[in-house]
């Protein structure tokens, strides 16, 4: 009997298996993929800490674990350890037994604040997150996976059908939009023209912030009627309502605003490739000559490996949308030049987002 004991196969289709014989500290760390893949329990524990208000509590005064456990109506056994996980998350503070927010979560999480940004953290809690769960299902089948699965009812018509949690959503969309309608109107050369449009305005951000920082301007709210309270109580609060006005349409079926500029943020996105193209020509063909066009969404890269936002929102039009996908500057331009605009620039605006602007 032959008792030679053979070599390992260490041939070449085993090789990429082997562990390499470095020193730990040679090699490299799991630390980014761990964060990474454990990443939704810290998204989960602000998801929640927003739509229980806790940050709204905590603005109107500091409180100490038992009494803040007490106002949302949590167990015990959880409290503790939630309070402390938004402490090192960096969204809360603890000194001398109270919690406080931080300047930031104050500023954008606070309900009652008209910087309140936490309207799509609420939505994010209450159904997106639960379809992100199916996201393998998605990038298999290229199918929504909202309610529409299910044959449910859309979110989003059912939202709209009620006028109290519109006002609300809309007045959380309005926090989040205005870091980037402050950018839009200190860098476009507003001087050069005398009117615009925003369409799909919701609350109003967009013209409000562009009315108060150019006195010249004309505005219009461009939104379904059943918007025009909530965007009329907005621009009265603001006090631009002499120079902004609202005009009820859907930017597919009716005519858009002639204005010498208009502005789509965070639409084109929900639509196919098809839908896009209508939508620039469609804007294209209401421009005057010298009009302009603006752009604005978390445009992914053109080399589509940097803006991880851009494409991870492109990643929720799959849950979403039936065809609806992110783009780059790039692509934008391309369409905006096969739409007949002369002349198109991308310029980053703020955190993820970047505005492309075409001219007629």
């Amino acid at each position: 009997m032959n008792t030679t004991l053979e070599k390992p196969d260490v041939s070449e289709k085993h090789q990429s298996s082997a562990i390499p014989q470095t020193s730990a500290s040679e090699q490299p760390s799991p630390q980014r993929i761990m964060q990474l893949g454990f990443g939704f329990m810290g998204s989960k524990t602000l998801l929640s800490a927003t739509e229980l208000g806790l940050f709204t509590i905590l603005a109107r005064g500091p409180r100490d674990g038992e009494t803040l456990r007490l106002e949302l109506g949590l167990h015990p056994r959880s409290a503790g350890d939630f309070f402390d996980t938004l402490v090192a998350l960096g969204l809360l503070d603890r000194r001398d037994g109270k919690y406080f927010n931080t300047p930031e979560a104050d500023f954008y999480l606070d309900r009652n604040k008209p910087s309140y940004a936490g309207g799509i953290l609420e939505m994010c809690s209450v159904r997106l997150y639960s379809y992100w769960g199916s996201f393998t299902e998605a990038l298999r089948t290229g199918l929504q996976q909202n309610e529409s699965k299910n044959n449910g009812k859309d979110f989003f018509a059912e939202l709209y059908r009620t006028p109290e949690k519109l006002e609300g959503f809309l007045k959380g969309m309005t926090g989040l939009s205005l870091p980037t309608a402050k950018a839009i109107a200190e860098k476009f050369p507003w001087k050069d023209y005398n009117s615009f449009a925003d369409v799909d305005a919701t609350q109003g951000t967009m013209p409000v912030e562009l009315a108060l920082a150019h006195p010249h301007l004309k505005g219009v709210g461009y939104d379904l009627p059943v918007v025009k309270p909530v965007f009329e109580k907005y621009i009265q609060s603001r006090g631009v309502a002499e120079r902004v006005r609202f005009q009820a349409g859907d930017f597919f079926k009716d005519a858009l605003p002639k204005t010498d500029v208009l502005v789509m943020g965070h639409i084109l996105h929900d639509w196919n490739l098809e839908q896009k193209k209508t939508l620039i020509r469609k804007v294209y063909d209401a421009l005057p000559e010298g009009g302009a066009f603006i752009v604005y969404e978390a445009l992914i890269d053109d080399d589509r490996r940097e803006n991880a936002m851009g494409l991870l929102m492109s990643l929720n039009m799959l849950i979403e949308t039936p065809g609806g996908f992110d783009y780059t500057g790039a692509d934008c331009q391309n369409w905006m030049r096969e739409a007949g605009f002369k002349k198109t620039r991308v310029e980053h605006l703020v955190g993820p987002d970047s505005m492309v602007v075409g001219i007629k």
